[in-house]
């Protein structure tokens, strides 16, 4: 049956979901038709937009709403105790597992599981996850009974989980397999005036928690607003209005210059396209993995360039002609005041010539050595981070951009547990 326009605004009235974007309506058109069904729905959107409150749409509409509902962070499980949190353990399985317990699958029989940054589950887990999902069995860690469960599976993700499977990081089968019916959560900036709505209604909100006026703003206060990105989304906006709030309970009406002073200022990083929803920020410790990585491009094509053209002198005027990349960029480097000078090179007529220093005759190929680690500085980033959070992982995820199993990962990979 098609939801009618007043069936969605009832719906959205009751899960208190504010606004009236186009693709706000769909998504929760598409989560009241698929709710009545059994069908495993994957939810995508940002973090932030609020992908869970379809997920409670999904099981309250269902035939499960009586049953369980149980969310599920994946991210933020360790990858060792995933297995054991999802499907359970016997007693003496593993080191601390003192008697057996049920895990997630098991006493949600019946009712609903919303498993959300599903990317970040390990390989091993999607396998078992597959299995569920395909006929409703599982086995305890630790155990060779099989056991049955009945249980609806949602899942949500704020990454592109088909670029992980290109890069071997998750099961395809598992992909299409949640992928049956995918429901699309709109980040703020594609919502319109919507954030006018949402400001509003938090505004209220605050304004009666804390015992102050409500604030609004003015007209050139809400161009600033419908112009800002917000990238952290719906949270984010909560939290500026709370801030504006509780450190401006004096001003009623909000201007341009006010908000201004509450709003971050754009990051001038630049921003990765995908090929599914536009625009996404990138963090700065990818831009740096980025750099680092061009970095040793160039030094390996520079390295290689220098041995050759003292290998073959009488050559070297067509590898420069080969390798104009390299230099293409330097004239526009000089300074203002030198603008007229330019870049020549004069081939030596021999390397004996110019005394070439043993090690450049002796190079025959880049050694992994002489490039740039990019591990090294991934773990040097890991110790800043854990040395700033006084080793609090949860805290240095947060700051390294990762999840905290992720971290795990990598404090085991780069023997960083002492």
């Amino acid at each position: 049956m098609t939801a009618t326009e007043t069936d969605i605004l009832n719906l959205k009235n009751r899960f208190g979901i504010i606004g009236n974007a186009n693709l706000l309506n769909h998504a929760v058109r598409v989560a009241m038709q698929v709710a009545p069904t059994d069908m495993t729905v994957l939810i995508t959107g940002e973090s932030g937009s609020g992908k869970e409150s379809f997920s409670k749409i999904i099981h309250q509409l269902s035939p499960r709403k009586h049953g369980q509902f149980i969310a599920i962070n994946c991210g933020s499980i360790p990858e060792g105790t995933i297995d054991s949190e999802l499907f359970g353990h016997e007693k003496g399985s593993f080191t601390g597992a003192h008697e057996a317990r049920k895990g997630y699958f098991e006493v949600t029989n019946g009712g609903t599981i919303f498993l959300d940054e599903i990317g970040e589950m390990p390989m091993g887990t999607q396998a078992r996850l597959l299995r569920v999902l395909e006929n409703g069995e599982f086995i305890r860690v630790g155990s060779s009974k099989v056991l049955k469960t009945d249980v609806r599976v949602v899942a949500a993700t704020n990454v592109n989980l088909l670029n992980k499977v290109e890069q071997s990081r998750f099961r395809e089968d598992l992909y299409y397999r949640l992928n049956s019916v995918p429901i699309y959560v709109p980040p703020l900036r594609e919502r319109g005036k919507d954030i006018e709505l949402l400001f509003r209604k938090f505004a209220t909100d605050f304004a009666e928690k804390y015992k102050v006026k409500p604030i609004t703003l003015t007209e050139d206060a809400k161009e600033l607003l419908l112009k800002y990105r917000f990238p952290g989304n719906i949270r984010q906006l909560k939290n500026l209005v709370e801030q504006i709030s509780v450190l401006s309970p004096d001003q009623k009406e909000i201007s341009a210059s006010v908000l201004d002073l509450y709003i971050p200022k754009e990051s001038t990083l630049p921003a990765l396209y995908n090929g599914q929803h536009g625009a996404e920020n990138i963090s700065e410790r990818e831009i740096l993995y980025k750099v680092l990585f061009d970095m040793r491009k160039d030094v390996n094509d520079l390295k290689k360039f220098v041995h050759e053209s003292f290998r073959n002198p009488d050559q070297t005027a067509q590898l420069i002609k080969e390798n104009a990349s390299l230099f293409s960029d330097l004239r526009h480097e000089e300074s203002a005041g030198a603008h007229d000078k330019v870049l020549t090179i004069n081939p030596p007529r021999s390397s004996e010539e110019v005394g070439v220093p043993e090690e450049v005759q002796d190079i025959t190929h880049v050694t992994e050595d002489d490039s740039l680690s990019i591990e090294k500085k991934e773990k040097e980033l890991i110790l800043r981070a854990l040395r700033k959070n006084n080793n609090k992982r949860k805290y240095a995820a947060r700051d390294l951009g990762i999840s905290e199993r992720t971290l795990y990962r990598k404090i085991k990979e780069y023997g960083l547990e002492e």
